[in-house]
């Protein structure tokens, strides 16, 4: 029985590029949760709504963990379910599939997402295959997108060798 495609060390992402990742994406959130909480303060400050900025201006770390916790998932979950890439993710060529070297669900995006919220996650990349604790407890991996175009497009045209076409 043939053996379906599978997603082999070789194209998982380096761990420069998960760094890259990790940091553009940090980067982004930082530069979004800026930019949403100006737009907040702009509108409430418009409905004379001062009560949001002046929470917004005394928070605690707890409060601030929790925003981290919403900006995170809001950045990952969307831009991962519709395209399998961050923005760190597409500017160094790499993306989030499954064993398969297919694109994962919702759900496995959501889990993954929620993984990342374990302390000291963005450092378990550094191992020795550049797969972090979000990686492998969602079953996904991080790989060169073009690497794994060239390997699939090389695997699904070995496997049509010698077939014969029904069709003849």
């Amino acid at each position: 029985m043939a053996k379906g495609f599978e997603v082999t060390s070789d194209l998982y992402a380096s761990h420069r590029q998960r760094f890259g990742n990790y940091f553009i994406d940090l980067v982004v959130q930082i530069v979004l949760l800026v930019a949403l909480e100006i737009v907040i303060i702009v509108i409430c400050n418009l409905f004379e709504i001062y009560a949001v900025e002046e929470f917004l201006s005394n928070t605690n770390r707890l409060e601030d963990y929790i925003l981290g916790i919403i900006i995170t998932l809001m950045y990952y979950i969307p831009f991962e379910i519709l395209v399998s890439r961050s923005v760190g993710k597409y500017i160094t060529g790499t993306l989030v599939v499954l064993e398969n070297g297919t694109k994962p669900d919702a759900q496995t995006i959501i889990k993954r997402s929620f993984c990342r919220l374990i302390p000291f996650d963005g450092f378990s990349f550094l191992g020795s295959d550049a797969r972090g604790w979000h990686d492998s407890m969602s079953q996904t991996y991080v790989v060169s997108k073009k690497g794994l175009e060239v390997k699939m497009k090389q695997f699904y045209e070995f496997d049509q060798i010698g077939k014969i076409n029904e069709e003849d």
